[in-house]
């Protein structure tokens, strides 16, 4: 992989690199099929113990149909601190992260992500876990797992990380 340009702005630290994955609503990806490139926006939930990506999405479609036949992918995290009015300067992190997409099979994993992914959208994580993870639930959704297999990051001098 090329290294980055701009050494100043460079993540290096696992952690920061993380925190951003955990922080961010959404990651964006990006596939490839027949020389023809696509992107997906996806609401996702972290897991650092398995350094993974899990996210869930219809059991048919494009996306679906692309990650079949080419499951490897490169993808971003971003946090968005807003443009500095006055500086021409636009505050920012990102994780950048290459790897493979399987789609889960295994009751217990699916569960596992479910609850990875409520606990880091959800205001209340409890409530819903509660209510909506069900063994129907469960056993209807299709669930993606990028296994992380590559990451950088890049983030404007001024914003700090909370890991």
């Amino acid at each position: 992989m090329r290294s980055i340009r701009r050494r100043e702005k460079e993540i290096s630290d696992k952690k920061e690199l993380w925190a951003i994955l955990d922080e961010a609503k959404y990651v964006v990806v990006a596939m490839c099929k027949d020389n023809e490139p696509y992107l997906a926006t996806l609401s996702h939930g972290y897991d650092r113990k398995r350094n993974c990506i899990y996210f869930h999405c219809a059991k048919e479609g494009k996306k679906v149909d692309i990650l079949k036949e080419q499951n490897k992918v490169w993808g971003q995290a971003l946090m968005d601190k807003g443009y500095v009015q006055g500086s021409c300067d636009h505050l920012f992190a990102t994780t950048q992260f290459m790897g493979r997409i399987t789609f889960v099979e295994n009751r217990d994993e699916k569960k596992h992500a479910l609850e990875v992914m409520i606990n880091a959208l959800e205001d209340n994580p409890q409530k819903v876990l509660d209510s909506e993870l069900t063994e129907k639930s469960i056993e209807d959704v299709q669930i993606g797992r990028i296994d992380i297999e590559y990451m950088s990051g890049k983030k404007s001098e001024k914003v700090i990380i909370s890991v």
